[in-house]
């Protein structure tokens, strides 16, 4: 049984939405944030990655950068560009990138389905990076991001969903400058939010798509809100982690694609020599970029030109969640054994690039001095689930998930 509760959203005012929404605080780096707030003192990102404010080269786990967050966070309230919603309700927020639609529904998940993985992980924290999300939320007292999680999709959900759609107009409705069109319809129907929230009670499970970090960082701070609590009741604020939350099957993810800077001191000759222990390579094209279509394919690009290769039937066990995993199959027969990437978290040898940069992005920067560049099928959601039902976790850069939501179009207050 999941346990999914609306809240009071603060919220921007509608004329400034487009002003204010931003991109995740993790997709961008702090001179990319910075260009993106130039001329826009309305954006989150000075909340998000407050840096921008601050002299450039800081370190941005530094205390005066959590606390510059805070100040520009409660000047944005100050000055009204945010106003907070007068009762707890859920939220309706539609995503459209191309031809791909996500529809989700806003609300809180609850700490304690996280603590009891209810609401299921395949990915492992770093603590850094939890300390930092929880120092961040802690002091603005508020989840400013959401995270993304999905459910084994329900027609009486989806029914309901498009139902409310096609009567109600939307709060926000603007495409960014990106291209992707966001969509938010508050929902002020008590009727329509229980009967959300009784959907939920009938769902077994829920799965982090994207925002382990977040979600952790909610979870740990919430368990010590409650400690220090001696009034706890379970219906505290803290206790539920703002979310946004798809049925499975409109999820979109795209492929995540590996650069390596060298050949390990091995010739290219050597090089392809051990690739063929394992893989068959067949050469594609010096012009045009093989974007895999199928599971157990990978597209090469070396020395100006790209290949096709397949994994051998046995060089990897079918019946292994993990293991037969495109990305392990690429990790464990190559990246590894050959490359001598042994784990692709800390080695700097390696970097990953989302497939919304495109294949062009590989081929650049293996021209311009890295070694070699492998394209991957993307991952699927079901193989996600399926990793997060067995309980295990998922290789790095499993997943690059899109379209991304936008940060700000609502907030959640601790209390």
């Amino acid at each position: 049984m999941v346990i999914v509760k609306p809240f009071k959203a603060l919220r921007p005012k509608p004329e400034l939405v487009s002003d204010v929404a931003c991109v995740p605080y993790d997709v961008i780096n702090s001179e990319e944030a910075r260009k993106l707030v130039n001329g826009n003192p309305n954006s989150f990102l000075h909340v998000t990655k407050a840096e921008v404010d601050l002299e450039q080269g800081i370190d941005t786990y530094s205390e005066e950068v959590y606390q510059k967050g805070k100040e520009n966070f409660e000047k944005m309230i100050k000055d009204g560009i945010f106003f907070q919603e007068e009762k707890p309700v859920f939220y309706i927020y539609k995503l459209v990138m191309g031809s791909v639609t996500e529809i989700g529904i806003v609300g809180g998940a609850s700490v304690v389905d996280y603590e009891n993985d209810i609401i299921k992980k395949h990915e492992k924290t770093r603590v850094d990076k939890e300390e930092d999300r929880i120092k961040h939320i802690e002091t603005c007292n508020a989840h400013t991001e959401p995270i993304f999680l999905t459910y084994c999709a329900r027609e009486d959900m989806d029914m309901l969903v498009n139902d409310f759609i096609k009567s109600n107009e939307p709060v926000y409705d603007f495409t960014a400058d990106d291209g992707i069109s966001h969509t938010l319809w508050k929902i002020d129907d008590d009727e329509v939010n229980s009967k959300i929230e009784n959907i939920f009670s009938n769902i077994d499970y829920l799965y982090i798509a994207d925002g382990h970090h977040r979600s952790a960082a909610g979870a740990i701070l919430g368990q010590r809100k409650r400690e220090k609590n001696p009034n706890h009741t379970g219906n505290e604020e803290y206790n539920f982690i703002m979310s946004v939350i798809f049925p499975h099957n409109q999820l979109y993810i795209m492929d995540y694609n590996r650069i390596v800077k060298d050949l390990n001191g091995l010739s290219k000759e050597e090089f392809f020599e051990k690739v063929k222990e394992k893989f068959d390579i067949e050469e594609y094209s010096t012009t045009d970029a093989f974007k895999p279509s199928e599971q157990h394919t990978f597209g090469m690009y070396i020395d100006g030109a790209w290949y096709k290769l397949t994994a051998k039937n046995d060089s990897y066990d079918s019946s292994d969640v993990i293991g037969s995993l495109d990305v392990s199959i690429l990790q464990n027969n190559l990246l590894y054994p050959i490359l001598g990437i042994e784990d692709p978290r800390k080695d700097k040898r390696i970097d990953f690039v989302g497939g919304i940069r495109g294949l062009d992005e590989l081929k650049k920067r293996v021209d311009n001095g890295e070694a070699v560049a492998f394209s991957m099928f993307p991952t699927s959601v079901e193989e996600l689930m399926k990793i997060a039902d067995a309980g295990e976790t998922m290789p790095p850069k499993s997943t690059w998930f899109e379209p991304k939501l936008r940060s700000a179009l609502f907030i959640h207050l601790l209390d």
